[in-house]
């Protein structure tokens, strides 16, 4: 009985020539990422400028959407673009502070919190699905972690320039119920930081779709 010989496919081996493509592609790659990283938080950074008076808020209390383009970068990216962003738009932002970087601080631990949960939640489930349920966890932590942020950093540096009695007076106008300035923080900001999350969530479900291409360089 003879022997029957066997032949093995072994793979192909990569050229010189696709291996260089290989690389291309991915340094292409790190350029754009790290482009678009450096975009969003310029625009991070001039939204912060762009904040508003709300009602049913004491008047030193304002909303801006300066969060946003870290939300969009942390789905475009993945999570750690997003807290880049976050930290990046705070270090530009602390060139100018008037709260000695205490500010800065507070938005930077309140933003990537946020888009921090919601880029995370999206990465395992990359989906409409998985982007909301991400989204809004990522808000409603933030809305969280404002109360124990202005409890603790930034309110104390305010009491320099307003008195306790006067900023919980503010307050008190809108609402009577409320007792201590940590009453007010989970009454009035926590709510108020969780709509802020959200307005981003909306506005980035309205756009996202358009800019991904455009950021990924998949258009």
């Amino acid at each position: 009985m003879s022997k029957t010989m066997t032949k093995t496919v072994t793979d192909k081996p990569v050229s010189g020539k696709d291996a260089f493509k290989s690389s291309s592609s991915v340094k292409t790659t790190d350029i754009r990422k790290i482009t678009g990283i450096g975009m969003l938080s310029a625009i991070a950074f001039a939204l912060m400028f762009l904040d508003f008076s709300v009602p049913f808020m004491p008047s030193f209390i304002k909303m801006d959407l300066s969060e946003l383009p870290a939300l969009i970068g942390s789905f475009a990216y993945g999570p750690i673009a997003g807290v880049i962003i976050c930290l990046i738009k705070n270090l530009i932002h602390l060139l100018i502070s008037s709260t000695g970087g205490v500010g800065e601080l507070s938005n930077f631990i309140l933003g990537a919190s946020f888009v921090l949960v919601a880029g995370l939640v999206y990465k395992f489930k990359k989906n409409r699905t998985g982007a909301l349920i991400g989204s809004v966890a990522g808000a409603l932590i933030m809305g969280i972690f404002s109360v124990f942020s202005n409890y603790f950093l930034v309110y104390p540096i305010y009491y320099n320039f307003m008195p306790e009695e006067t900023i919980l007076a503010a307050y008190q106008l809108i609402f009577s119920g409320v007792d201590n300035i940590l009453e007010c923080l989970i009454v009035f900001n926590m709510p108020f930081t969780f709509v802020k999350g959200i307005l981003s969530v909306v506005i980035t479900f309205l756009i996202y779709k358009r800019l991904s291409p455009i950021l990924k360089g998949t258009h």
